[in-house]
Protein backbone atom coordinates (compact mmCIF):
# COMPACT_ATOMS: atom_id res chain seq x y z
CA UNK A 1 0.00 0.00 0.00
CA UNK A 2 1.23 3.37 -1.18
CA UNK A 3 1.44 6.16 1.25
CA UNK A 4 0.72 9.92 0.32
CA UNK A 5 2.57 12.66 2.13
CA UNK A 6 0.92 16.02 2.90
CA UNK A 7 3.13 18.68 3.04
CA UNK A 8 2.26 20.98 5.22
CA UNK A 9 2.57 24.78 3.08
CA UNK A 10 1.78 26.96 5.86
CA UNK A 11 5.26 26.16 7.77
CA UNK A 12 7.14 26.93 4.80
CA UNK A 13 9.06 30.41 4.09
CA UNK A 14 7.36 32.35 1.11
CA UNK A 15 9.78 33.19 -1.64
CA UNK A 16 10.84 36.55 -2.04
CA UNK A 17 9.12 38.54 -4.13
CA UNK A 18 10.94 40.47 -6.60
CA UNK A 19 9.43 44.32 -5.78
CA UNK A 20 8.83 45.75 -9.00
CA UNK A 21 11.82 48.71 -10.25
CA UNK A 22 10.48 52.49 -10.13
CA UNK A 23 9.50 53.53 -13.68
CA UNK A 24 12.79 55.88 -15.30
CA UNK A 25 12.36 57.81 -18.17
CA UNK A 26 14.98 59.28 -20.55
CA UNK A 27 14.72 62.19 -23.15
CA UNK A 28 15.14 62.47 -27.16
CA UNK A 29 18.69 63.81 -28.65
CA UNK A 30 16.17 66.78 -29.65
CA UNK A 31 15.29 67.15 -25.94
CA UNK A 32 18.65 66.80 -24.38
CA UNK A 33 19.69 69.11 -27.33
CA UNK A 34 17.32 71.96 -26.73
CA UNK A 35 17.96 71.48 -22.88
CA UNK A 36 21.88 71.87 -23.64
CA UNK A 37 21.60 75.35 -25.87
CA UNK A 38 19.17 76.56 -24.07
CA UNK A 39 20.62 76.14 -20.75
CA UNK A 40 24.39 77.53 -22.40
CA UNK A 41 22.27 80.35 -23.57
CA UNK A 42 20.94 81.26 -20.40
CA UNK A 43 24.29 80.64 -18.97
CA UNK A 44 26.19 83.11 -21.47
CA UNK A 45 23.57 85.51 -20.09
CA UNK A 46 24.08 84.94 -16.72
CA UNK A 47 27.99 85.37 -16.92
CA UNK A 48 28.20 88.61 -19.29
CA UNK A 49 25.85 90.21 -16.77
CA UNK A 50 27.93 88.92 -13.16
CA UNK A 51 31.32 90.31 -15.31
CA UNK A 52 29.02 93.97 -15.70
CA UNK A 53 27.89 93.87 -12.61
CA UNK A 54 31.54 93.59 -11.00
CA UNK A 55 32.46 96.15 -13.36
CA UNK A 56 29.99 98.82 -12.24
CA UNK A 57 30.79 98.41 -8.91
CA UNK A 58 34.24 98.48 -9.25
CA UNK A 59 33.77 101.88 -11.08
CA UNK A 60 31.82 103.02 -7.91
CA UNK A 61 34.67 102.09 -5.86
CA UNK A 62 37.29 104.03 -7.67
CA UNK A 63 34.74 107.09 -8.33
CA UNK A 64 34.25 106.15 -11.97
CA UNK A 65 31.80 105.17 -14.53
CA UNK A 66 31.10 102.29 -16.52
CA UNK A 67 28.85 101.73 -19.35
CA UNK A 68 28.08 98.12 -19.93
CA UNK A 69 28.53 97.18 -23.78
CA UNK A 70 24.71 96.36 -24.18
CA UNK A 71 23.42 100.12 -23.35
CA UNK A 72 22.78 101.30 -26.86
CA UNK A 73 20.35 103.71 -25.81
CA UNK A 74 18.08 104.87 -23.09
CA UNK A 75 15.68 102.35 -23.59
CA UNK A 76 18.00 99.43 -24.36
CA UNK A 77 20.41 99.83 -21.21
CA UNK A 78 21.82 97.53 -19.78
CA UNK A 79 23.32 99.46 -16.78
CA UNK A 80 19.99 100.98 -15.59
CA UNK A 81 18.30 97.28 -14.75
CA UNK A 82 21.67 96.00 -13.27
CA UNK A 83 21.56 99.01 -10.71
CA UNK A 84 17.80 98.43 -10.23
CA UNK A 85 17.26 97.08 -6.48
CA UNK A 86 15.28 94.51 -8.50
CA UNK A 87 18.59 92.97 -9.83
CA UNK A 88 19.18 91.92 -6.52
CA UNK A 89 16.24 90.25 -5.39
CA UNK A 90 17.33 87.74 -2.85
CA UNK A 91 20.23 89.99 -1.78
CA UNK A 92 22.44 89.08 -4.49
CA UNK A 93 22.88 89.89 -8.01
CA UNK A 94 20.42 87.88 -9.95
CA UNK A 95 22.76 86.34 -12.41
CA UNK A 96 24.54 84.60 -10.25
CA UNK A 97 21.28 82.47 -9.17
CA UNK A 98 21.20 81.90 -13.05
CA UNK A 99 25.12 80.69 -13.19
CA UNK A 100 23.87 77.71 -11.13
CA UNK A 101 20.18 77.48 -12.75
CA UNK A 102 21.70 77.18 -16.24
CA UNK A 103 24.41 74.83 -15.53
CA UNK A 104 22.08 72.35 -13.60
CA UNK A 105 19.92 72.31 -17.08
CA UNK A 106 23.34 72.17 -19.62
CA UNK A 107 23.76 69.05 -16.90
CA UNK A 108 20.26 67.53 -17.39
CA UNK A 109 20.79 68.23 -21.24
CA UNK A 110 24.43 66.18 -21.33
CA UNK A 111 22.77 63.18 -19.39
CA UNK A 112 20.02 62.76 -21.50
CA UNK A 113 22.76 62.71 -24.42
CA UNK A 114 25.13 60.12 -22.39
CA UNK A 115 21.58 57.91 -22.40
CA UNK A 116 20.59 58.52 -19.16
CA UNK A 117 16.82 58.02 -17.09
CA UNK A 118 15.38 59.12 -14.49
CA UNK A 119 12.39 58.61 -12.19
CA UNK A 120 9.42 60.34 -12.11
CA UNK A 121 10.35 62.74 -9.04
CA UNK A 122 13.36 63.68 -10.60
CA UNK A 123 11.74 64.73 -13.88
CA UNK A 124 8.99 66.71 -12.06
CA UNK A 125 11.48 68.24 -9.72
CA UNK A 126 13.11 69.65 -12.64
CA UNK A 127 9.86 70.49 -14.01
CA UNK A 128 9.38 72.86 -11.11
CA UNK A 129 12.96 74.33 -10.76
CA UNK A 130 11.98 75.47 -14.85
CA UNK A 131 8.53 76.67 -13.39
CA UNK A 132 9.91 78.81 -10.66
CA UNK A 133 12.78 80.23 -13.31
CA UNK A 134 9.71 81.69 -16.06
CA UNK A 135 7.44 82.66 -12.88
CA UNK A 136 10.72 84.70 -11.81
CA UNK A 137 11.36 85.86 -14.89
CA UNK A 138 7.97 87.41 -15.62
CA UNK A 139 8.38 89.79 -12.52
CA UNK A 140 11.36 90.64 -14.03
CA UNK A 141 9.73 91.41 -17.51
CA UNK A 142 7.12 93.41 -15.15
CA UNK A 143 9.51 95.46 -13.47
CA UNK A 144 11.98 95.82 -16.53
CA UNK A 145 8.67 97.09 -18.60
CA UNK A 146 6.80 99.26 -16.08
CA UNK A 147 8.92 99.87 -12.94
CA UNK A 148 12.46 100.59 -14.46
CA UNK A 149 11.72 101.34 -17.69
CA UNK A 150 14.65 99.65 -19.74
CA UNK A 151 15.07 96.42 -21.28
CA UNK A 152 18.44 94.44 -21.09
CA UNK A 153 19.57 92.72 -24.25
CA UNK A 154 21.02 89.84 -21.74
CA UNK A 155 18.31 89.94 -19.37
CA UNK A 156 16.00 88.74 -22.95
CA UNK A 157 18.22 86.17 -24.04
CA UNK A 158 17.82 84.73 -20.53
CA UNK A 159 14.16 85.10 -20.67
CA UNK A 160 13.69 83.28 -24.35
CA UNK A 161 15.88 80.37 -22.91
CA UNK A 162 14.22 79.81 -19.81
CA UNK A 163 10.60 79.94 -21.21
CA UNK A 164 11.62 77.42 -24.25
CA UNK A 165 13.22 75.24 -21.79
CA UNK A 166 10.05 75.37 -19.24
CA UNK A 167 7.69 74.66 -21.98
CA UNK A 168 9.20 71.88 -23.57
CA UNK A 169 9.61 70.24 -19.71
CA UNK A 170 6.37 70.47 -19.20
CA UNK A 171 5.59 69.22 -22.29
CA UNK A 172 7.74 65.84 -22.20
CA UNK A 173 5.82 65.17 -18.23
CA UNK A 174 2.80 65.75 -19.95
CA UNK A 175 3.50 63.30 -22.81
CA UNK A 176 5.28 60.42 -20.65
CA UNK A 177 2.65 60.70 -17.93
CA UNK A 178 4.60 61.89 -15.51
CA UNK A 179 2.28 64.77 -14.50
CA UNK A 180 -1.47 63.88 -14.48
CA UNK A 181 -3.28 65.74 -17.96
CA UNK A 182 -6.32 65.07 -19.98
CA UNK A 183 -5.81 62.97 -23.08
CA UNK A 184 -6.35 66.39 -26.13
CA UNK A 185 -3.72 67.80 -24.35
CA UNK A 186 -1.70 65.52 -24.19
CA UNK A 187 -2.36 64.88 -28.01
CA UNK A 188 -1.88 68.75 -28.10
CA UNK A 189 1.64 68.69 -26.56
CA UNK A 190 2.55 66.03 -29.01
CA UNK A 191 1.91 67.81 -31.92
CA UNK A 192 2.00 71.37 -31.16
CA UNK A 193 4.77 71.93 -28.30
CA UNK A 194 6.39 74.64 -30.16
CA UNK A 195 2.89 76.44 -30.23
CA UNK A 196 3.06 77.41 -26.29
CA UNK A 197 6.46 78.99 -26.41
CA UNK A 198 6.12 80.78 -29.75
CA UNK A 199 2.74 82.63 -28.06
CA UNK A 200 4.68 83.33 -24.93
CA UNK A 201 7.47 85.12 -25.68
CA UNK A 202 5.32 87.04 -28.99
CA UNK A 203 3.10 88.03 -25.97
CA UNK A 204 6.02 89.48 -24.42
CA UNK A 205 7.57 91.00 -27.72
CA UNK A 206 4.38 92.60 -28.27
CA UNK A 207 4.28 94.11 -24.70
CA UNK A 208 7.91 95.43 -25.64
CA UNK A 209 6.46 96.96 -28.59
CA UNK A 210 3.87 98.90 -27.35
CA UNK A 211 5.24 99.96 -24.10
CA UNK A 212 7.64 101.95 -26.12
CA UNK A 213 5.77 102.60 -29.65
CA UNK A 214 6.43 106.29 -29.46
CA UNK A 215 10.40 105.52 -29.46
CA UNK A 216 10.32 103.05 -31.45
CA UNK A 217 8.42 104.85 -34.21
CA UNK A 218 10.31 108.49 -33.58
Amino acid sequence: MSKTTVKDVSTEPEPERAEAAPRTVGGSRAFALLLVITGAAGLLAAWVITIDKFKLLEAKVEGTSFTPGCSLNPVVSCGSVMESDQASAFGFPNPMLGLVAYGIVIGVGMSLLARARFPRWYWLTFNFGTLFGVAFCTWLQFQSLYRINALCLWCSLAWVATILMFWYVTSFNVRNDLLPAPRWLKSFFGEFTWVMPVLHIGIIGMLILTRWWDFWTS
